[in-house]
């Protein structure tokens, strides 16, 4: 037991060493809406918060405020389900656009800089309990993890456009030409994992650029993350 303990040991120092400027990036998730009067800022907000090499920059239109003028042609309805879910988990009984959910755990208005970056500081001093490390070798990515402590997570995938410029014709934002960071195309759960022995996996990828995202089962906390080009 003991030799065991050390080789897991051994291994989470490894992992801890390579992987520490890919895990320390926090997690911006932003719930936006071609449709929505408000959002613009937020979305400006976003590309200086794309530049950060502290922070992932996700924007996950959604798809609720199609009826009132304008269809959102990135807006998912797999995106205001988990802004929903996110909701459900934190007690809370509505959504709204522009919110931002920081490291899977804190929500804040997206139009609201200062707080923003008070929780990028915030999260950014968070030791987190996943030690993370991953490689893209033409189609193949490859992760590999060790947890501090066993416990549900789940392995994602996301994958999106780095930069999207829309002409609005209808709705609350007609006549204004906007262009988004960071636009999710899909997001998908990949591997459920206990924690208990370290984490192996290979998967088949395309091309474009990716987020891996270790986050608590439930729509808990970001544990790890990293951007992959």
């Amino acid at each position: 037991m003991k030799t065991l303990s050390a080789l897991f040991a051994a291994l989470w120092i490894g992992l801890s060493g390579s992987a520490q400027a890919q895990n320390q990036p926090v997690v911006i998730e932003l719930f936006t809406s071609q449709g929505c009067s408000s959002c613009p800022p937020a979305d400006a907000l976003m590309h200086k918060l794309a530049q950060r090499s502290d922070v992932i920059a996700l924007s996950m239109h959604v798809d609720y405020w199609d009826y009132i003028g304008w269809k959102d042609e990135f807006g998912r309805p797999e995106n205001a389900a988990r802004q929903r879910a996110y909701a459900q988990t934190a007690g809370r009984r509505s959504v709204y656009t522009p919110q931002m959910i920081i490291a899977g755990e804190d929500s804040v208005v997206g139009t609201h800089p200062m707080d923003v970056a008070d929780l990028i500081r915030k999260h950014s001093a968070d030791t987190k309990d996943v030690a993370m490390k991953v490689a893209r070798s033409g189609g193949k990515l490859t992760i590999a993890a060790t947890a501090r402590r066993a416990a549900k997570y789940e392995v994602k995938l996301v994958s999106y456009s780095k930069a999207r410029t829309t002409a609005i014709k209808r709705g609350e934002n007609a006549g204004k030409t906007i262009t988004y960071v960071n636009v999710v195309s899909d997001f998908k759960t990949v591997k459920k994992w206990d924690g208990r022995a370290p984490l192996s996996l290979a998967a088949n990828i395309g091309s474009g650029p990716m987020v891996v995202l270790i986050q608590r089962a439930g729509h808990g906390p970001i544990e790890a993350a990293a951007a992959i080009n």
